[in-house]
């Protein structure tokens, strides 16, 4: 049996309510094959195990390991040529992306994600062009990747069979373009080769390959109402009831989807998907931007949960998502960051921050705005009932898997911290990625001190500069000479797509008089 202590400053266990949390000075967790045994003070269990290794100089605050709870890809957009747009052009700027290695790739945001605190992510990633061998292939190296670093990964396999640009079927699409778009058009349609069936087998395949690990699990993501056809929802209500396994879906992100779904169906988007019996604590509906009172009630009502994607609404335009009504009906939600954050980066620590402040409207009344206790839940203990990991991770209780971030007390407190200061809210405000020591995945240590301890960053990282400073293929510069092309010819598609005066916003930070 391998036995440590970890020993702090102070422990944050987790939080108890909306304003309070589980605080213990010099507490100390004991981790036994890597799941916590005890919680206590580093006193009392050193007397009681005083041959177990000891991790920690007791000078750091230690805290569960965060969850993204939304993910998708390594390099950023920016960094591979396509810039923030609203998110139905940014589709289309997106066609440039390189062809990548994916192992590669994910090491990358793996880096920048565990070095702020996460020790878990929902990766939610299928939707590739290419065969079904392609895409095995493809979702085999994101995985690998996840498993050498050693961090703890959802696998959320997406799955998408229409509509695969505009909110429109592929055919119709290229129809309405100028006759020399139209065979560049179909033949990136023609990349994606993999069906409804083979992909619902794939995911078939992965979870009988991965599910019964201890750091890799996987779970289905309808990939948005536009991108999935009725057959396609069908098939997967039943087959995330069948293999018990949740579900992740992107949805109602921008006004666009919003008009989508009453030009579909004649009814908003969760009313639509609700009769596929898609609503409850298995689903989880990424972004949530646009949804009425009314869908937020059904939400709440059904257990629901919502991931909270606030860096990337910002940044493509979509909105703010209305987060403290979420949080007044009782909603579990979680914090993702999505393709990046705010910094154009994976920090967890700067998204808890952003989440904190994005949402402070104006007024004297606390119980209209986030708070700390709230934010930590979010990133902890909300990703987590998110993903099929559930109750076994996101606080340090006995029984529970031993992930936890350790952050120098120095970092926060110096050279000065009042010592009425509430040490949560010292470390939700001040905490940065630079301060973050150690980080623990499953009781085992995968950074210490800037140093990854599975995988050379710098040999990975030399190796994706190596491989991205090639010359474009002939496929990578036809996409991007037809990216520039489309973009006029996808404005003019949305251009009188929704009708403004159907979009009344939730907050309204200022007066207008």
């Amino acid at each position: 049996m391998t036995t440590s202590i970890v020993r702090s400053r102070a422990l944050i266990a987790g939080t108890t309510d909306r304003f309070s949390w589980n605080e213990i000075p010099d507490g100390a967790v004991l981790v036994e094959d890597g799941t916590i045994a005890a919680i206590g003070t580093f006193q009392e269990l050193k007397e009681k195990h005083p041959t177990a290794t000891v991790i920690g100089s007791g000078n750091d605050i230690v805290l569960p390991g965060f969850v993204n709870g939304h993910h998708h890809v390594g390099l950023t957009p920016v960094q591979l040529g396509s810039p923030d747009m609203p998110l139905e052009l940014w589709f289309v700027t997106r066609m440039v992306i390189r062809n990548l290695d994916l192992y590669l790739d994910t090491l990358y945001s793996a880096f920048e994600m565990i070095a702020s605190g996460i020790t878990t992510v929902q990766h939610i990633h299928g939707w590739m062009p290419g065969t079904l061998s392609d895409v095995e292939a493809k979702s085999s190296d994101v995985i690998r990747a996840y498993e050498d670093i050693g961090m703890r990964v959802s696998y959320c396999y997406a799955v998408r069979d229409q509509n695969r640009l505009v909110y429109q079927a592929d055919q119709e699409f290229v129809a309405s373009l100028p006759a020399e778009l139209q065979e560049p058009m179909r033949r990136w349609f023609d990349r994606f080769q993999t069906g409804l069936d083979e992909s619902m087998a794939l995911f078939r395949q992965l979870h009988e390959r991965h599910n019964n690990k201890s750091r890799v699990k996987i779970q289905l993501a309808p990939a948005n109402l536009h991108w999935c056809s009725d057959e396609a929802l069908t098939a997967l209500s039943e087959t995330s009831k069948a293999y018990d396994v949740p579900m992740h879906m992107h949805l109602l992100e921008t006004a666009y989807q919003k008009a989508y779904a009453w030009k579909r169906g004649g009814c908003t988007a969760v009313e639509y998907i609700d009769k596929f019996d898609m609503l409850g604590p298995r689903m989880t509906l990424g972004h949530g931007v646009w949804l009425s009172e009314k869908a937020v009630d059904r939400l709440a009502e059904t257990g629901t949960c919502v991931c909270h994607n606030c860096s990337s609404n910002f940044r493509l335009r979509s909105g703010v998502a209305a987060l403290n009504h979420f949080e007044s009906k009782g909603i579990n939600t979680a914090i993702g960051l999505d393709e990046a954050g705010i910094n154009d980066d994976r920090d967890m620590l700067q998204e808890m921050r952003m989440v904190l402040n994005a949402h402070r409207v104006p007024g004297m009344d606390n119980a209209e705005v986030p708070t700390m206790a709230q934010v930590l839940r979010m990133a902890t203990t909300g990703g987590a009932k998110t993903t099929p990991y559930g109750s076994t991770i996101g606080s340090l209780e006995v029984g529970k898997a031993a992930d936890l971030v350790m952050i120098d007390w120095d970092h926060i407190a110096f050279p000065y911290l009042d010592e009425e200061t509430p040490l949560l809210d010292a470390v939700i405000q001040r905490a940065k990625s630079k301060g973050v020591t150690r980080v623990m995945c499953d009781g085992e240590v995968i950074y210490e001190d800037g140093v990854f301890k599975r995988v050379d960053q710098a040999q990975a990282l030399k190796a994706l500069h190596d491989d991205l400073s090639k010359a474009l293929s002939d496929d990578e510069v036809e996409r991007r000479k037809l990216s520039k092309a489309l973009l006029p010819h996808v404005r003019k598609f949305y251009a009188d797509y929704i009708d403004p005066s159907k979009h009344e916003p939730y907050y309204r930070p200022s007066s207008r008089v």
